[in-house]
């Protein structure tokens, strides 16, 4: 199979540990070295500047630590995987430390917004895949909203209400028929359609079952088709720079989701190329121009809107919000690695390729 020139340059230009382990398959081994090295310098970013770091960019680490608690007990029982369990299981517990002390500047930068999403912090919340599913086509809606009507606050309180962390004593779970008719209004795009996805995703972490929950896989299908089809749209216009957050997020999302073909080599290589190397972040590139302060077209009319808690960093263009999607998508694409380990050779690389669940045994 014929591999990407970007993820063969990598290969010679990054050193790497891993290489030298002796993998069945080098190029599966070499694949989980450059995610790792690339999570541990994002870890170093956010090691630097956890006082400035906000509560969106702390849940993308969050995402990351169970990630890779899943992927070290995966790797832990082959005497050929021990040496990067061992690394994987190292920076999960280096971010447990920092996870635990960013509390503490969380309290004082943003006390509200902390206690009404403190559970997307805490461990135990999140809950890996158990099984791996492919999007469907036949779901993508054929036309779009022009107008984008959702807003951000409407999606916080209604995300609120799922977690029962309001000032009202609610219990989680329980909806009012604004936020079921919000999170299930059809042809939504951008983030609105990714927090339709994030408020059945987490409905699935609270273990919310009755009412409208009992049609929560219907919508986690139809929403990440839709979001699926939003990220290959955006890579055929050249995944510029306002774009990236929004496709990591996506993979990010749906990957948790348990949607493999969100995890294309393709899609690795591109997100890799995004850090930056000194600093270990992922944001603004250094050669253009700031991103503008109206929103952005993104597909046929619909708008991209700037994130009102999102935080830049002007100095060296880091992005709170792209870092945390960055490394909880790239968490996701080794726990797929782990999930099929390199006694399947090429066929493991043929998952991170075309996204197709492995059948065969090894």
């Amino acid at each position: 199979m014929a591999r990407p020139r970007l993820f063969l340059l990598l290969l010679l230009t990054l050193p790497l540990q891993p290489l030298s382990l002796p993998w069945p398959d080098t190029t599966h081994g070499a694949i989980a070295g450059l995610i790792l090295s690339a999570l541990e310098r994002a870890t170093s970013f956010l090691e630097h500047r956890l006082p400035e770091i906000n509560l969106d960019g702390a849940v993308g680490f969050q995402v990351l630590e169970v990630q890779l608690r899943g992927v070290q007990s995966k790797w832990a029982h082959d005497a050929l995987l021990q040496p990067l369990s061992l690394r994987a299981g190292q920076l999960a517990d280096k971010l447990l430390d920092l996870l635990r002390r960013s509390i503490y500047y969380l309290e004082q930068s943003d006390p509200v917004y902390l206690r009404e999403f403190q559970p997307s912090i805490q461990q135990g919340f999140w809950k890996l895949p158990q099984a791996w599913t492919r999007t469907n086509t036949s779901l993508v809606y054929h036309w779009l909203e022009l107008l984008d009507s959702f807003s951000e606050e409407s999606s916080d309180a209604c995300l609120v209400q799922l977690l029962g962390t309001g000032t009202d004593g609610d219990q989680p779970c329980r909806l009012s028929d604004f936020c079921k008719a919000l999170m299930t209004k059809p042809r939504c795009s951008g983030y609105s359609l990714s927090h339709q996805l994030l408020f059945f995703l987490w409905a699935r972490m609270q273990g919310c079952t009755q009412g409208l929950f009992r049609q929560s896989q219907h919508y986690i299908n139809l929403f990440c088709a839709n979001m699926m089809d939003l990220n290959q749209r955006a890579e055929a216009t050249g995944l510029s720079y306002p774009a990236q957050d929004l496709f990591m997020e996506n993979i990010m999302f749906c990957g948790m989701a348990g949607f493999s073909d969100f995890y294309k080599l393709r899609w690795l290589e591109a997100i890799l190329s995004w850090q930056n190397p000194q600093v270990g972040c992922f944001g603004k590139p250094a050669d253009r121009d700031e991103e503008p302060q109206e929103a952005i077209p993104l597909r046929q009319g619909i708008l991209r809107r700037v994130r009102r808690r999102e935080k830049l960093f002007t100095a060296d263009g880091c992005s709170c919000h792209n870092t945390a999607t960055a490394v909880a998508a790239l968490g996701g694409f080794l726990y797929v690695l782990a999930d099929y380990p390199p006694h399947y050779g090429a066929a493991a690389e043929m998952l991170l390729e075309d996204g197709r669940p492995l059948t065969a045994t090894p």
